[in-house]
């Protein structure tokens, strides 16, 4: 009798802000505190202003949070413009700032390693778990699901989270590392595994099917992260829309 060939588990990859957690309270402290760090006397308020939440969907890197608190004290702003075209209003921007990436970049980083320091506690506060995400990615680990955690986010933040949230995955990749494509080119070549990668941010799922060398990669773009209107109709062929209820089911049920 032939041997049963069993197909081994995939390797998860999963975003973590709007995957895993919600950290907008925190993406708006820490953005506002950093705008306030390189340009003092800006009018921004306490509670994020709502065009903070419209253009969620659209920020890519961790640097645009602060760029769009910027933004958003201006007065003159027209947020319709800037929500109709996010790539050519933030060079823009950085333009009438006078600020460069890597400088916004730097000011997030000190002052959330600032918070950490000071009131770590605090900090981690202002993250929420989605329900039930915690508990779902323990059961993976019982039933030899490996997973992993590939974000924008700076490694060592993620990974306070995650410690706080008890929750091991194999590996913790922050934005030090690269761009998603080519950490997942670097796994795709390294596992013998298959991969499905898990992301809330419609573009980046779409650069990875655009990607050779990524075409086996399953990709599942989360509803219940920061998804823009539209984000979820209408997706290209190889990018699947998982929902709570699926996420919660065995990996021979998801879509």
């Amino acid at each position: 009798m032939d041997a049963v060939t069993v197909a081994p588990q995939p390797l998860l990859v999963f975003d973590f802000d709007g995957v895993l957690v919600d950290g907008m309270p925190e993406y708006w402290w820490s953005s506002r505190r950093s705008a306030l760090a390189l340009r003092p006397g800006c009018p921004l308020p306490e509670q994020a202003p709502p065009g903070f939440s419209q253009l969620r969907p659209l920020i890519h890197k961790g640097w645009e949070m602060v760029l769009v608190a910027l933004e958003l004290s201006r007065p003159d702003l027209d947020l319709t413009a800037y929500l109709a075209d996010y790539p050519g209003h933030t060079r823009s921007a950085l333009e009438r700032w006078q600020l460069e990436p890597a400088q916004l970049q730097t000011a997030l980083e000190q002052l959330r390693h600032e918070a950490l320091r000071e009131d770590a506690a605090a900090w981690l506060a202002l993250h929420r778990p989605y329900p039930g995400v915690a508990e779902r990615l323990r059961q993976l680990e019982r039933e030899g699901s490996p997973w992993l955690v590939l974000t924008t986010k700076g490694e060592s933040f993620a990974r306070e989270l995650l410690e706080a949230l008890d929750l091991t995955p194999m590996a913790v990749y922050g934005h030090e590392r690269g761009s998603k494509t080519a950490v997942l080119l670097e796994l795709s070549g390294q596992q013998e595994r298959p991969l499905w990668f898990v992301e809330d941010r419609r573009p980046t799922l779409e650069q990875v099917r655009a990607t050779t060398g990524l075409e086996a990669v399953r990709c599942f773009l989360a509803s219940w992260g920061y998804l823009g209107p539209g984000d979820g109709e209408s997706l290209p062929a190889g990018i699947q829309l998982l929902h709570p209820q699926q996420f919660a089911e065995p990996l021979a049920r998801w879509p």
